[in-house]
């Protein structure tokens, strides 16, 4: 072997990895957001748990993603550590695909039919689609499949200049010699763990090892504890994303770390004490790419087989391990983790925006209901939720920055857009609260209050923000378009009342039946209640507008109120009943 294979091996190498980066960063951003989302919501019980993650890992081609995923779920407390033990097993199980569409490079036949399955054949076709779509679609899942389709030719291409470049050493003894330390299986698994480790992909260093078969100098006696320390080297990305996390986080990572190490004790130990008894003869025969695969499935499949009755021994040892301390820890909102999935990273601060809606609802509530009723500790505890208000916005706004700065699909980036612009107007919604507050606060300490006439106008208009508030909180939470389309026909009916409540209020000035100072507090409220309405409707049209590739609200706006059906004018009537002032 010679210094051009050694650099052939190189490039080969730096091939395979770009490739199979490549290949998995546009798997993920074309099927993963589904299938993560998928991941989150369908994991009740523990069988279900392997299936979704086998299923999650096989198509987006990363055990150690899928991982990181339930480290970030369980961080987030969106997924319990009960539920995690299943979906990483399934998870181990589902990175074996890898190994086994690798191993289509070492088919060996004259067939034509049986040829058109070597990577050779297919590969070049994939590569001039791939580089079409790329070229001539510029955006959207036609060009993430051009992106699969190039990384897969590249990886199968790095993985054809390694075998082609580690050929020669089959003519070399000291290598096979090199290869025959590994028979011992704690070196085996030593030096699989390690690789693994380092360059943080097991479905890599499998790749290698097949890579590696071509010279005939693998043996099973070789190959079998490699494969076992590739398992447990896999975990190093998990149990690294899992640094300053919660404890339940800590555990899921733990938990695929003894899941890997008991199925290796295991395995190894069964392996070797039959070897021992019936002196295994294929020990150290030569194996190939798909004896390689078939140990591989055989070890993750079977260490699920085992250990899965066991699965809330796992989730108790990690507790063990990892123990609760006597200080309570802080919730975290949205984990840093997640951002390496964009879909779920977004999927992770909608849920987010939805519980700041819900504070913002209950904020606002309270400032109303001070209005006729002051409570001062009320009032002290609403100013600090408004606080977390606008904590939610700060948090939310950075970290949806940070995702905007990775490849988005088009969907994903739309809804960044609506987020951002969400997340805005439930702030100022919080704000316009503790305005309320304060006019209730300067009425109270300055101990004066509207007339009867006044306060049974002033609740009708309440009644009206309150709806309008539900109504907006209620339609994003659930992405409901309909809803959230009643509520531009309820903001017109409160600018309505805020008009007629100020002319009326003009008249009772006018006529001596309140003081100017009594005036101003009862203007600032009208506007607040007003501004809340017209945030809401922003609110209600990014909901609406979701699924459109537009946000030019003041165009969406025109065309509503033109509706050829009348529905807009049916709801602003209905509304305008229910709303109506006492004569």
């Amino acid at each position: 072997m010679n210094l051009f294979n050694v650099l052939s091996l190189i490039c080969g190498l730096a091939f395979f990895l770009f490739g199979m980066q490549m290949m998995g960063t546009a798997l993920e951003k074309t099927e993963g957001g589904r299938l993560e989302k998928i991941l989150e919501k369908l994991t009740s019980s523990p069988i279900k748990g392997v299936f979704i993650g086998m299923l999650v890992t096989a198509v987006i081609q990363s055990s150690s993603a899928t991982t990181v995923m339930v480290v970030g779920f369980v961080n987030s407390g969106i997924m319990k550590l009960s539920q995690s033990v299943g979906v990483i097993m399934g998870a181990n199980i589902g990175t074996t695909v890898t190994a086994w569409i690798l191993s289509l490079a070492g088919i060996e036949s004259d067939n034509f039919f049986i040829k058109l399955f070597k990577p050779e054949s297919f590969t070049p076709l994939f590569a001039i689609i791939g580089v079409f779509l790329i070229m001539f679609v510029k955006k959207g899942k036609k060009h993430d499949i051009g992106s699969i389709l190039i990384g897969f030719a590249v990886l199968m291409n790095g993985m054809s200049m390694m075998s082609s470049a580690v050929k020669p050493l089959a003519n070399v003894p000291e290598f096979a010699q090199v290869l025959l330390m590994f028979s011992n299986p704690v070196l085996g698994v030593i030096a699989g763990a390690v690789l693994t480790a380092i360059i943080q992909s097991s479905s890599a260093s499998v790749g290698i090892l097949q890579a590696l078969t071509v010279t005939g100098s693998v043996t099973y006696g070789s190959a079998i504890p490699i494969i076992m320390g590739q398992n447990i080297g896999t975990c190093a990305t998990a149990l690294i994303s899992c640094v300053g996390a919660t404890k339940n986080a800590k555990r899921a990572a733990m938990v695929h770390l003894y899941f890997n190490l008991i199925g290796t004790l295991i395995f190894l130990c069964g392996f070797y004490a039959l070897n021992a008894i019936f002196k295994f003869s294929f020990i150290n025969s030569a194996l190939n790419a798909a004896d390689i695969a078939i140990i591989h499935s055989a070890f993750n499949i079977g260490s699920t087989i085992i250990l899965f009755p066991f699965s809330k021994k796992l989730a108790k040892l990690a507790t063990v391990t990892v123990r609760d301390s006597k200080t309570e820890e802080h919730v975290v909102v949205l984990d840093e983790r997640l951002l390496k999935t964009p879909s779920v990273a977004i999927d992770q601060c909608k849920n987010a925006t939805v519980r700041m809606s819900a504070t913002v609802r209950e904020t606002l509530f309270g400032a109303l209901s001070l209005i006729s009723k002051f409570d001062q500790k009320e009032a002290d505890r609403l100013m600090l939720a408004e606080e977390d208000i606008d904590k939610y916005e700060d948090i939310l706004g950075s970290y949806l920055v940070k995702i905007s700065a990775a490849q988005l699909s088009d969907y994903d980036s739309r809804e960044i857009s609506k987020l951002l612009h969400c997340i805005g107007d439930f702030e100022r919604i919080g704000d316009h609260a503790v305005n309320i507050i304060e006019v209730a606060q300067e009425m109270h300490d300055k101990n004066v209050t509207f007339s009867a006439e006044a306060m049974n106008e002033l609740n009708v208009l309440v009644s009206a923000v309150k709806e309008i508030i539900e109504l907006t909180t209620g339609s994003f939470e659930r992405e409901d378009a309909k809803s959230a389309g009643k509520v531009e026909p309820l903001e017109q009916v409160v600018d309505l009342l805020r008009d007629e409540l100020k002319s009326r209020h003009i008249a009772r000035l006018r006529d001596g039946n309140c003081t100017i100072e009594l005036g101003f507090m009862f203007a600032d409220l009208l506007s607040n209640c007003e501004r809340v309405s017209d945030h809401c409707s922003n609110i209600a049209v990014c909901t609406i507008q979701l699924h459109e590739d537009s946000f030019d609200t003041h165009d969406y706006l025109n065309t509503l109120k033109k509706e050829p059906d009348g529905a807009f004018a049916r709801e602003y009537e209905s509304y305008k009943d229910k709303f109506r002032l006492p004569a």
